[in-house]
């Protein structure tokens, strides 16, 4: 099966990904994560304002199969979080790097965006 993997944007190796646009990055779960999870029925996210570590636990998607923990990709503050998740969280499912984005998060420094996974090496992860 063949899994979209936009080159637009860095991924952790947790399957999270990060969509940089300047100090600014929104966050979200990768095509590959929504479909081993299946059906997403709840998403727990932090609020604006919360500190998020790279690397560290900031919230919870909950499916039919699964709890997930979700992993920052990137180190800052959280200065938006998508609310359409609490009543849709199956736009996860449907529009993982769209619609179904988690977090925006602004960058302390570069916010350890350089060691994140390109495109390339995160579709090889997952071959």
């Amino acid at each position: 099966m063949s899994f979209q993997v936009p080159d637009d944007r860095k991924y952790l190796e947790s399957h999270e990904w990060a969509d940089a646009d300047g100090d600014n990055v929104r966050v979200g779960i990768t095509d590959f994560a929504q479909d081993e999870l299946g059906d997403v029925v709840f998403v727990e996210l932090p609020g604006e304002g919360d500190a998020v570590e790279q690397g560290e636990e900031f919230g919870v998607v909950e499916s039919i199969k699964a709890v997930s923990d979700l992993y920052s990709p990137v180190s800052g503050t959280v200065t938006a979080v998508n609310d359409a998740l609490e009543d849709q969280p199956e736009l996860v499912n449907d529009d993982p790097f769209g619609d179904g984005w988690m977090l925006e998060v602004e960058l302390d420094g570069d916010g350890g965006r350089d060691e994140l996974l390109s495109a390339d090496e995160y579709s090889e992860q997952i071959e």
